[in-house]
């Protein structure tokens, strides 16, 4: 491992504040299907960040199958993909932050619980794919968020150990996988409120956007804040 640090974006709801899309496309999903016990607000709060078969057997059926699952999420995502395209944008202050960052000498990875075709949706959007070193999917490990797998996979791609590493989360399941991952944490207000963020001492810092970040300074408060590893 090298001791050079390294940041790993969540990606919806950070790089974009499109959160309330997917909420509303799992909503509209529910709906049609007849399916009941989710609504918006509930989606960002408990499940936001996981892996869309995680959300159905959250929400749905502890047992669903593999097949109705993908299925499921599949026509979720069409949904969501149809009904944000004209409305994703790069959250304010981001384009520079990470041009600052990368000037900095600071790896950089995407580590979400999207599919692949999501991500190639956002990212294709914002023009932003040259930014990062690695992109890990919840579908590239074993175990979504809250689960570290996603986090800790992006390090080791990116050769840097997680002591070293900064997760830029939004979502209450992201910030647990990347405590759990022994990871510092930036918090972001799109879709939790920042009294949502208090339980974590591994937070390093809670924005609303990038434009007053200063990676620099993010990377000399790695040591300083000994992320935890339990709540």
């Amino acid at each position: 491992m090298s001791n050079r640090s390294a940041f790993i974006f969540d990606m919806d709801g950070v790089l974009t504040d499109n959160m309330r899309h997917h909420a509303d496309s799992w909503v509209e999903l529910f709906r049609d299907y007849g399916l009941e016990g989710m609504d918006a607000e509930r989606y960002l709060v408990e499940t936001a960040g996981m892996k869309g078969h995680d959300v159905l057997r959250y929400f749905l059926d502890p047992d669903i199958s593999a097949t109705e699952a993908d299925r499921l999420t599949e026509l979720k995502d069409f949904v969501y993909r149809v009904n944000s395209r004209s409305m994703i944008r790069p959250l304010k202050g981001l384009e520079g932050f990470l041009a600052k960052a990368a000037d900095s000498g600071i790896a950089m990875a995407i580590g979400t619980g999207a599919g692949h075709k999501n991500i190639d949706f956002v990212l294709d959007i914002l023009h932003m794919r040259s930014s990062f070193g690695a992109i890990v999917s919840a579908s590239d490990v074993a175990r979504g968020k809250p689960d570290p797998d996603v986090f800790l996979r992006a390090a080791e791609l990116l050769n840097v150990p997680p002591s070293s590493c900064i997760v830029f989360e939004d979502a209450i399941p992201g910030l647990e996988a990347a405590r759990s991952a022994g990871m510092a944490a930036v918090a972001v207000t799109t879709t939790n409120s920042r009294e949502a963020f208090n339980p974590f001492g591994n937070v390093i810092a809670v924005i609303d956007d990038f434009t007053a970040l200063d990676p620099i300074e993010l990377v000399r408060n790695i040591p300083a804040s000994n992320p935890l590893t339990s709540p």
